[in-house]
Formats: C-alpha cells, structure tokens, sequence
C-alpha cells in the first residue's frame, strides 16, 4: 500500500502548507550547552544570510541546566526553521553533530558553534561551492590568508597549535584547520564515514577525515574568529584528554577499545595508589598485612571508579545521588574481584612471597572482573570503544 504525503489526513492541513513539510536543502547542526542566551540571536543572522535558501537549524542540546532545549523548542514554535534535539544522560560535541546530522535528511549538512564565534555569513558561499560538485567538505579556516584566531591567549593558541601537529599522526590531508568546528559536508560524504567514527570528544573534522574509507575533496575559506559575546567556553581540563583518546581510538581503536585502554590506565594509576597505601599501613604504621591490603583494596577501587567516571565515562558521567549509586553499583561488582586480591595476595604471602609481588598478583585477578562488568552495568555502555 503507498502513501502520498498529500493524501494525509491531517486536521488543519492544507494541500498549499505541502511546501512546509518539503524537506531542506541544508541543516545547520548546533551543538549547545548552556547556550539560552544565543538562541534568538543566532537564528537571526541565520535568517538573515541564509533568506534564498530552504534551510533548518537543529539544536542538538545535553541537557542544558539554564534551559537552552526548552527556549529551542519555544522559539520552534514561531519558527518552522528550528528544530530541538536533546540528549538526556550523555555528552560530547562530535556525537551531538553526529546525531543531528542523521536527524535530518538535508543533502548538505553544516556545523557551526552555538556561541557566535563563528562566520555564520560564509554559509552561502559553502553551500554553492558544494552544489557545483567536486567538493566533499567546506570548512571554515582560521589559518589561511584572510583567517584569524581573534583575542586567543597565547596558552589557547599554542594548544592549538600542537593539537593541529598531532592531528597529522591520523590524518593524511593538508589541512590548515583540523580543529575547525566550522565547516559544511555533503550528506554522502558524511554516509561514508559515519559507520567508523569514534564519536570522541570536540573534534568531529579530524574524526570525519580520519574514518572516511576514501580521502575527503575538501576547500578551505578563511575567516575571523569572534570574541564570545555571553556565555561561558565549553574548553575545560578534559578536552586534551579526549583529544588524545581520538587520537588514539583513530590509531589502535581497531584493535583495542579506547574505553578499555583508558580504563586501563586508570587501574595503572590505581595500582601505584594501592602500593603506597598499602606500604604506609604496612611498612609505616606496622598495620597486619591482611588488613593493610583490605583497606588498600578499597581505596584504590574508590579512586578507580571515581576516576574512571571523570575520564574514562566522561560522556555518561555519574552525578549526584547516580554517583554513589554508581560507586556501590561499582564496588559490588568488583567485589569478586576484590575477594580474589585479597585472598591471592595474602596466600602467596604467607609463601614468602615478596609482599610487593603479593599484592600485585592480587590486583590482577581482581582487575580481570572490572571492565566488562562495571562497563555495562555501572554506566551502562552502549557499545564498545
């Protein structure tokens, strides 16, 4: 049986409102966080330079506490144009993109920030560059002729810097960008790549290039960085880490999980903390082994999961009263595992066993438990990494 969007019984609906459900040439993708102030401002100079194009903006908001989705959704309301997506429980601006671009069927698919800083006015010329073909992507540079980075400190600036340097360990286009967040992509392009991206931290260009089974035709237009005009920047401590687990996940991820070589490093750092607790108790306070290694074992189980949360999980991070659910969720789960340490390390002991050798024989059988089980039942893991 076919069906005709014309023939739909819809009350209210009319056969010259058909243009209104047509589907959009382009979709601008906007990831926000706490961005309610620049919602109206930035769908007026969308308006404003886009007014020949049949365009849509999907704001793809987590969760934002100031009530940016629910401004979106108001401002929906007055305007067809606008779309709200928000994500509940997860984070991170490349997968936002990513799921804003399968939300919509536009044949060219653009991101721009939601802070203002970028060039909405160059939106045009990208999109005609693309429909005349031979071009996969479009991305708005601050490093060539005409570009600029505005008011950066010169610590952001240097970041930046190295992180373009190291984007050349996964990436075999000349790009003067990489960590550009402006740019437009034509939908097959994107379909190429979208089954093999990480989905990993900010940087959704390198992670398109880097996934793409076939190198990416790409131009570059020059542009001025702005100054942020309300508002706070998204760039705190972890987005170096996540860089780097991009990175990595683009050059080993085949291979291994990210998640799971970040959470091994995790319980590396746990280890040297379990190894000095339990030398201080033992070596220093003369506390009986078997007990220096219980309240060791604990410690670093809190430590690893608190810092599994923060680094590991960071786009399912556990908060509030989930937090100390997750921590006992954690704790009990690896409690077989933490049976086994204890019981390992102190047989091989009373074997005389060197007590340092003990104990790290005991942290290895434990560590065989964690990751698969906390994984899907403390965070709950959609899929492996």
């Amino acid at each position: 049986m076919s069906c005709k969007t014309d023939e739909l019984q819809v009350p209210g609906f009319h056969l010259a409102d058909r243009a209104l459900f047509r589907s959009a040439e382009l979709a601008i993708i906007v990831p926000t966080f706490n961005e309610r102030e620049n919602i109206c401002e930035l769908v007026e100079r969308l308006e404003a330079c886009l007014a020949p194009i049949h365009w849509e903006v999907i704001f793809v908001d987590d969760d934002s506490p100031d009530g940016t989705a629910e401004h979106v959704r108001v401002t929906s309301i007055e305007n067809r144009r606008v779309r709200c997506l928000q994500r509940l429980g997860r984070r991170g601006l490349s997968s936002a993109c990513i799921e804003g671009f399968l939300a919509s069927a536009a044949p060219y698919l653009a991101v721009i920030d939601g802070d203002l800083q970028h060039d909405e006015t160059l939106l045009p010329k990208m999109l005609e560059i693309l429909r005349k073909g031979g071009t996969d992507i479009v991305i708005g540079s601050r490093y060539i002729v005409g570009g600029g980075i505005g008011e950066w400190s010169r610590t952001r600036a240097l970041m930046s810097l190295v992180a373009t340097r190291l984007s050349l360990l996964i990436l075999q286009a000349d790009l003067t960008d990489p960590m550009s967040g402006f740019f437009m992509i034509r939908r097959d392009a994107f379909n190429y790549s979208v089954r093999n991206l990480s989905g990993l931290g900010f940087k959704i260009l390198v992670d398109l290039f880097a996934s793409s089974p076939r190198p990416l035709c790409f131009k570059e237009l020059p542009y001025q960085f702005r100054s942020r005009q309300v508002g706070e920047s998204k760039l705190d401590n972890y987005v170096v880490w996540e860089y780097l687990t991009l990175l990595l996940d683009k050059m080993i991820g085949h291979i291994v999980p990210v998640r799971f070589i970040t959470f091994s490093l995790v319980g590396g750092l746990g280890i040297a903390v379990h190894l000095v607790i339990l030398a201080l108790l033992f070596k220093g306070l003369q506390t009986e082994f078997v007990a220096s290694q219980v309240i060791a074992t604990v410690i670093a189980m809190t430590f690893n999961f608190a810092l599994n949360n923060v680094l590991t999980y960071r786009d399912m991070r556990l908060r509030g009263w989930r937090w100390l659910r997750g921590w006992v969720s954690f704790s009990l789960l690896c409690s077989v595992g933490a049976f086994a340490n204890v019981g390992i390390a102190s047989y091989l002991y009373s074997m005389d066993t060197f007590w340092v050798a003990s104990s790290v024989a005991g942290i290895i059988i434990g560590a065989v438990w964690n990751y698969a089980l906390t994984a899907t039942f403390t965070w709950g893991k959609p899929k492996a990494r």
